[in-house]
């Protein structure tokens, strides 16, 4: 009996080197490609409504079985790694933020993921300390500079820390109002589109989520404004999670769906509101191999599309 599952996370899947921001952090299509390749030859890639039954209890997954999971709703979701998937007979399992195909506004985690790809990491830091200091007590009290470095300049596998600083100030550690005044501000400073213009080129349509589905992908819940859940009260992350029940209506079941949390952040208000909601599974961002015998199925871990050949063979330490 086979209970483990190894599960993938991609989000970005383009021509990086001709792309008009190739220092986006994404996964190149010819490697994406080579990926598939070498999961053709040493996985059986297993779909989502394959998990769920096991998860259920009513079928066991192939040995080496591997689930495809795509985050964020990027059209190149569409127009590159659809098509491939097709190429391969593999489903990909899309997790869509509502907000992302309703008013077409940009997300903040594609306002910083876009700032950073248009400027050194070094300016950009002194560019946000600029801004802390001017809105520091015009309505906002918050530590110096120095302190929330400290606290929160801590590299990760893939970021230096001066990366995980800026995103960290600009994704959870300031006021909402504040995160979105300053993201605005450097956006506007150093990208070289409006944040309209690039919303409307950088998400599908509705339609298009629908064809995904028509042509055998799964959708699924990945939040409605893209919020770190985790860190929210009990009403407000209750009432993002509804506004996305209600958009995605019509891609998913609403009596067994499957949610991918942003940022992975969850708590257990997050589980049990998911799951009283008709959710059947919960997909974090934990490295390493989930086994679903042992691992609930609302905390199921991930890993990323770099931890596989041809980026690097980290899936074998795990």
């Amino acid at each position: 009996m086979n209970n483990r599952l190894y599960i993938s996370m991609y989000h970005y899947t383009r021509d990086l080197v001709h792309n008009r921001y190739p220092q986006i952090k994404g996964l190149d299509v010819n490697l994406f490609k080579k990926q598939l390749d070498f999961f053709k030859c040493n996985f059986n890639v297993v779909s989502m409504e394959q998990v769920i039954e096991s998860i259920k209890g009513n079928n066991n997954l192939p040995e080496n079985a591997l689930l495809l999971t795509f985050d964020d709703g990027y059209i190149d979701n569409y127009t590159v790694a659809m098509p491939i998937l097709q190429d391969y007979g593999m489903q990909g399992s899309f997790f869509i933020p509502g907000k992302t195909f309703t008013t077409y506004q940009l997300l903040d985690v594609n306002k910083i993921h876009y700032i950073l790809a248009s400027a050194n990491i070094m300016e950009l830091t002194e560019a946000l300390k600029t801004e802390l200091e001017y809105y520091r007590g015009i309505e906002f009290d918050y530590p110096s500079y120095d302190e929330l470095f400290g606290k929160y300049a801590v590299a990760s596998r893939f970021d230096v820390k001066e990366t995980i600083f800026f995103k960290q100030i600009l994704q959870t550690v300031l006021p909402e109002s504040l995160r979105n005044t300053i993201s605005s501000n450097l956006f506007k400073k150093y990208v070289d589109v409006s944040e309209e213009q690039l919303a409307r080129e950088l998400y599908m349509t509705d339609a298009q989520i629908r064809t995904m589905k028509r042509n055998g992908m799964y959708i699924g819940v990945h939040g409605y404004d893209h919020y770190w859940l985790g860190n929210m009260k009990k009403e407000a992350l209750e009432n993002d999670i509804s506004k996305a029940l209600d958009i995605m209506n019509e891609f998913i079941n609403p009596n067994e769906w499957v949610m991918n949390y942003p940022y992975g952040s969850y708590n257990q208000d997050v589980i049990n509101f998911i799951e009283s909601q008709g959710a059947c599974a919960g997909l974090t961002t934990e490295v390493r191999i989930a086994d679903l015998t042992e691992d609930s199925p609302f905390t199921l871990p991930r890993l990323d599309c770099n931890d596989f050949p041809p980026k690097s063979e980290k899936y074998k330490l795990l």
